[in-house]
């Protein structure tokens, strides 16, 4: 495409920004030096990027009806189908529309990506086909995932299935309600802050944010990517279950993932989740509890339906984490500064390290910064002021401590995980937020981040955290979060199928 070689004031605008007093004589060296590396630039620019490969052909789709999309779940309909014979053969899939699938337009809920279609399959797109399942839409989230309500998505909210005054929760929104009202028997979502979980209680379904690498992000758009998560949504468990199996695994392109695990199928997760549940210890987190938002009857409703499972040879007891109620403020400087790094100054990839970028996310995301970046959301555009005063102001001191103090924060869990299998506690402190078309600035920002208190923190550590619906409370669902170990994903979908069985 040619690169453009700086003037001189481009590079006198660099030194003024960072503060290096070059003279002109100085600068002027500096572009000759400048020119000549451009040369390595430029027989980079003539070879071909690596993609992967697109092994399944499809048509382009459409944009849905309103008659099937009642609620606002559906951006793209289409019908996508791979391998005639596989662990998914039979199941509606429906995918976030943050991961990327090969010609088909993705939005990422925002107008910033208007007109983007993806060139490759994300990394689950392509195991998905590979087992036979049939991707039948890309589902509306919450614009550039940076929300926990269901408003700030383009080209439409996302209501609850349940009572559709009330919000859906995100930002996967539309994939909760895609599975909530039946249009697909499960669902891909994203998690960076809670956002498989918190919709997924908010309409009453499953949601797995596993543990942080086990799935590959290889082909989504990132937020940060020490916070990034894809995982499984569904009615049951045994979907969950099954739709973890086959996406779950390492898969070369992704340095989320260690190097120690496998190719799928990690574990036979399916066939785990029957096991013998006697003697498994459950700790009851005692600080997911009683928070200024809390709402009392999302307490007692969870606290509830833990103690039944004495009923079924579990033990069950108190446990104490005085950490975890720093936990949102621990992600905030990593979500944030974070965010600002690798959404906007990174253009949607950032930087420092391996793996597969996708560059044209890069191309797109970032020339819409430079054209139209008033199209920001509000929670973006917050971010982005804060996120950079703080970079340029405390020379990224606080996104470093929160990550060191990330540390303890893990291992206070670990501690707990290691006296019991699993830890419970409200997925969210309320039932779902009312929808208003119109908010306040300030109503605006509640109805995106105020309900990420005991999610958030199991995006820091990483710990496999899943929504499990245990009932309703005025009319409306209540979720009750698993967290466990790393990679004892088959633990906590053991004990959520005992609370499904428990429901029947």
């Amino acid at each position: 495409m040619g690169i453009k070689l700086p003037t001189l004031e481009d590079l006198r605008e660099i030194s003024r920004q960072f503060n290096l007093d070059l003279e002109d004589e100085e600068l002027k060296s500096f572009l000759s030096l400048v020119k000549l590396q451009l040369e390595s630039y430029e027989r980079l620019d003539s070879l071909p990027d690596y993609t992967p490969r697109v092994k399944y052909q499809r048509t382009l789709g459409r944009p849905p009806v309103k008659e099937e999309n009642p609620y606002g779940a559906l951006v793209w309909v289409t019908s996508i189908k791979g391998k005639e014979e596989g662990k998914l053969r039979g199941k509606r899939i429906c995918i976030k529309d943050n991961v990327m699938v090969a010609g088909i337009p993705m939005l990422n809920g925002s107008k910033m990506l208007e007109g983007f279609v993806p060139n490759m399959d994300a990394t689950v797109v392509s195991r998905i086909l590979d087992e036979a399942g049939e991707i039948v839409a890309k589902t509306t989230c919450e614009d550039l995932c940076f929300s926990g309500g269901s408003h700030t998505s383009y080209p439409w909210p996302v209501l609850n299935p349940r009572n559709p005054e009330y919000m859906a929760g995100g930002s996967s929104s539309g994939s909760a309600v895609a599975v909530a009202s039946g249009y697909c028997d499960m669902a891909v979502g994203g998690d960076q802050g809670g956002s498989i979980r918190i919709p997924s209680s908010w309409v009453g379904i499953y949601g797995l944010k596993p543990t942080y690498g086990l799935v590959p992000y290889t082909g989504a758009f990132s937020i940060e990517p020490t916070l990034d998560h894809l995982g499984p949504m569904a009615n049951t468990v045994r979907d969950i279950a099954l739709l973890l199996e086959v996406i779950a695994g390492r898969d070369g392109l992704d340095p989320r993932q260690p190097d120690s695990l496998p190719q799928p199928p990690v574990k036979p997760y399916l066939n785990l989740i029957d096991g013998e549940i006697k003697g498994i210890k459950v700790g009851i987190v005692k600080e997911g509890f009683n928070w200024p938002n809390s709402e009392k009857d999302v307490d007692e409703l969870v606290l509830d339906s833990a103690k039944k499972l004495e009923d079924y040879g579990i033990k069950v007891e108190e446990v104490s984490i005085p950490l975890h109620r720093m936990g949102l403020d621990i992600w905030t400087p990593i979500g944030i500064e974070g965010a600002t790094a690798t959404m906007i100054l990174g253009s949607g990839l950032g930087w420092g390290r391996k793996g597969l970028f996708e560059t044209q996310i890069a191309d797109l995301f970032g020339n819409s910064l430079k054209s139209k970046a008033r199209d920001l959301p509000n929670t973006v555009k917050g971010v982005l002021m804060l996120g950079y005063f703080m970079i340029r102001e405390y020379n990224n001191r606080y996104y470093a401590k929160a990550r060191n103090l990330s540390i303890m924060l893990k291992e206070a869990y670990d501690e707990a995980l290691r006296k019991y299998d699993a830890l419970i506690m409200p997925t969210t402190p309320m039932k779902a937020m009312r929808y208003r078309s119109e908010p306040s600035f300030d109503e605006y920002f509640i109805m995106a981040l105020g309900m990420i208190n005991n999610t958030a923190p199991y995006d820091v550590t990483g710990h496999p955290a899943m929504n499990v619906p245990v009932g309703y409370s005025n009319g409306l669902p209540v979720g009750l979060m698993i967290v466990g170990s790393y990679f004892e994903e088959d633990k906590i979908l053991k004990i959520a199928n005992m609370f499904e069985r428990m429901k029947k």
